[in-house]
């Protein structure tokens, strides 16, 4: 469902500095309506700045911002038809959810009982019906952030702003919110830009993921193609640990190519990829261990710790050392053993490094 109020997002060849130093180089990015887009990348790579100046808290020094068609690049935040969820939640402790809520409605010139009607409306939106008259230190983490989604929500943005919102909340908090959020965005379709440093976080709770570096869009698409076919080294260690193993192309055949890593042949989804020396990605549960010497890439064990429902393995190899995850938790391979090495067929992909 696309709500009729969501807004596109569009950034034309945006630049922003801050005295001598280029936060954003050049960026240009589309976001559809009724999508929830995370911007995701390590600390510094521009995420946040791209935010603020959507939200209007930072203006570009060049280029164009669009919302819903509209060019907004030097409006003020207050005109802009967008909403921001902050990490901190930024609650009134004062006020009670139900006033919390209200707070902008009341600065739109509704009536106090309209406002009233509409918060209440808002915390039953987001599973808070009834608790409209507990102050923000009566509930809990994640309640706290729902008042905040619906306070966003009642007014009914084009944009929903959500700046590292779970931030402040422990793990198991964490899965249940943005669950939440999710739920919230599909069921009203309204557009989200969400930004994470949390792969995982981003990876639950997106329809496409922009992955930032220095500035930049490094890689952009769905979160199963991000993370079952990187394009570059960066993208694939940081989407979820990657070994990155050097190898040989030394064929291709439609859309397969037969690789060589070390004296072992294998065959893998070509891309983009040309005969000659390449990259090979391979997620720690990609790889299939197996005890003593056989028929694949051989190892030696170095280390093992055994984690409840898998053990995590260190192999030394003749490319390298690897990590990998293995659930057979029943046989544990004893460190300086032999071990042999194969790859499943999915979670390893051949990159540019």
């Amino acid at each position: 469902m696309i709500n009729q109020k969501a807004g596109s997002v569009v950034f034309q060849n945006v630049r922003k500095t801050f005295g001598a130093f280029t936060a954003i180089p050049d960026l240009s990015l589309a976001i559809e309506p009724g999508t929830l887009v995370t911007l995701l990348g390590p600390s510094g790579c521009g995420k946040t700045t791209t935010l603020r100046m959507l939200a209007g808290l930072e203006h570009p020094s060049a280029g164009k911002i669009l919302i819903g068609g509209k060019d907004v690049t030097m409006l003020p935040a207050n005109e802009r038809d967008v909403s921001m969820v902050f990490q901190s939640y930024a609650l009134f402790p004062h006020m009670n959810a139900r006033d919390n809520v209200a707070y902008g409605l009341d600065a739109s010139g509704l009536s106090r009982k309209e406002a009233r009607e509409k918060a209440d409306e808002g915390l039953a939106l987001v599973g808070l019906a009834g608790m409209g008259h507990r102050l923000p230190a009566e509930l809990s983490g994640g309640q706290q952030q729902r008042v905040a989604v619906a306070r966003a929500l009642v007014l009914e943005p084009q944009v929903l702003l959500l700046d590292e919102p779970l931030s402040n909340l422990d793990a198991r908090l964490r899965r249940k919110v943005r669950t939440d959020i999710r739920e919230l965005q599909q069921r009203l379709g309204f557009t989200a830009v969400y930004v994470t440093h949390d792969q995982e976080e981003a990876l639950a709770v997106s329809d496409r993921i922009i992955i930032m570096k220095d500035g930049e869009v490094a890689q952009s698409g769905a979160p199963r193609d991000l993370y079952e076919a990187p394009a570059s080294a960066f993208i694939a260690d940081f989407m979820g640990e990657a070994n990155v193993i050097p190898c040989e192309v030394v064929g291709i055949d439609g859309a397969d190519a037969e690789i060589r890593i070390g004296g072992f042949e294998h065959r893998v989804p070509a891309g983009r990829a040309t005969p000659g020396a390449a990259s090979l990605a391979v997620r720690p549960g990609a790889i299939a261990l197996s005890e003593g010497q056989g028929q694949g890439l051989a190892g030696r064990i170095l280390h093992s710790a055994y984690l409840g429902d898998h053990v995590e393995y260190e192999v030394e190899t003749d490319v390298g050392t690897l990590f990998i995850v293995d659930h057979a938790v029943d046989r544990i391979l004893p460190v300086a053993s032999d071990a042999t090495l194969g790859f499943r067929s999915r979670g390893i992909a051949l990159i540019s490094t």
